[in-house]
């Protein structure tokens, strides 16, 4: 199997619209975390969520591509010729079909069809957009960066609600490995935070309610945590042959060395007992990279600060590190994010390869009052220096899906 290293990264974010802003503010201990503006939330019994804000697609798309496609996919181009631009590929006619592209997302084009049935209701049917039906559709966004790249190869999207981003990069993974690509741009986007998402989550007393607080509220491993907060972003990576970015001169900034994805098979929303999917994962991911549990040293939780999450993960990390879960250093970066459902996966993904990159680790915010169920190392309330060779990060999604990644520092 042929070896896959990382060579660039894209992030939109509630804290930035590039990596470098994003991974600033999350060293920082920021949060970006606020008041919801996109629409008057006031009625609403949660109303703020961790939005992107100011973001200004035309340095990304021409006003004909920017009217005729969802946020989600303004979100999906940013961050992918942000990927592209790091890893100072340029897709020629030659390279096009050795290059694919596998993005996902939790719910695609919301805010579009959103609009539309209001139109819909309001001015009947002639007046719906033909646009409708391309611009709500997942696969809008790996269809529209492969238009705006020119990339010909396998492409497709990955929806497995808040795992997606995950599963993006470790398909991309396994299609590279197996000799299909050369280059994969992968990962997820999503622009959800609108009216119906807010008042269907709510309404599941999923979300934080410290509206008083919206800074505050995400509080992953807290005793006093309430709820996961909304966010929005897009996380984008280029995955490559090791032997075509070598003979390129690419930058490689990590090597993704293992995958896992499993079922729960038990809820539809809540996790499986003690987390034993997510176990299952992470033994997967283990074993597909060849590396002893010992050996990981940071674990980008999924973390999202609900009650039954955050107490399963960390039983789940407990069987499958055994004493050494104790050595783990451990951070959920939902803290200052909030939870961006498919882009979670491939946003966390970057910002482990980062930790490796920099020596640093990111904190888990907002942790101030310990949870004898939640009693591991979560790196809290201010970054880290420490030496990461080795990263894992963990998504879960409704529908018991479960995403392990396993990130090493590149050697030859």
């Amino acid at each position: 199997m042929k070896r896959v290293v990382i060579t660039g990264m894209g992030l939109v974010t509630a804290l930035g619209h590039t990596v470098e802003e994003t991974w600033e503010a999350l060293c920082q201990g920021r949060s970006g975390i606020g008041p919801i503006r996109n629409f008057d939330a006031s009625e609403y019994p949660v109303r703020f969520a961790g939005e992107v804000r100011n973001f200004d697609p035309s340095r990304y798309l021409e006003h004909k591509e920017i009217r005729r496609n969802d946020p989600f996919t303004h979100l999906a181009a940013a961050a992918s010729r942000q990927a592209l631009a790091q890893a100072r590929l340029s897709i020629t006619e030659q390279l096009a079909p050795h290059i694919g592209v596998c993005i996902g997302s939790g719910v695609g084009g919301l805010l579009t069809l959103h609009e539309q049935f209001v139109i819909l209701h309001e001015k009947g049917p002639a007046r719906v957009s033909p646009f409708l039906v391309p611009m709500m559709m997942i696969n809008a966004a790996p269809g529209m960066v492969s238009l705006l790249t020119g990339a010909q190869g396998p492409a497709w999207a990955a929806v497995s609600a808040c795992a997606t981003g995950g599963n993006a990069l470790g398909e991309a993974w396994e299609t590279i490995r197996r000799g299909a690509a050369k280059a994969m741009l992968a990962g997820g986007a999503e622009k959800a935070v609108t009216k119906l998402s807010m008042a269907a989550f709510a309404n599941m007393h999923a979300l934080s309610r410290r509206n008083e607080d919206p800074q505050g509220a995400s509080r992953p491993f807290d005793a006093e945590r309430d709820g996961f907060v909304m966010g929005e972003g897009a996380g984008m990576l280029l995955l490559e042959d090791l032997d075509f970015a070598l003979e390129r001169g690419a930058p490689i900034l990590a090597e993704l060395v293992g995958y896992g994805s499993t079922a729960d098979a038990y809820h539809i929303t809540e996790p499986a007992p003690g987390g034993e999917g997510l176990v299952r994962a992470m033994e997967r991911a283990l074993q597909s990279a060849g590396l002893r549990p010992e050996q990981v040293d940071y674990i980008n939780a999924h973390g999202t600060a609900t009650r039954l999450n955050d107490a399963t993960e960390t039983q789940a990390i407990k069987t499958c590190f055994g004493d050494h879960a104790y050595q783990l250093a451990i951070s959920s970066t939902k803290s200052m994010l909030g939870h961006t459902f498919g882009a979670a996966g491939a946003i966390e993904a970057a910002i482990s390869i980062l930790s490796i990159v920099h020596g640093i680790i990111p904190p888990t915010i907002n942790l101030e009052h310990p949870d004898p169920a939640c009693d591991l190392d979560y790196v809290p309330n201010q970054a880290r220096k420490a030496s990461v060779h080795v990263a894992l990060s963990n998504s879960m999604g409704f529908g018991g899906h479960n995403t392990c990644l396993l990130f090493k520092w590149y050697e030859p």
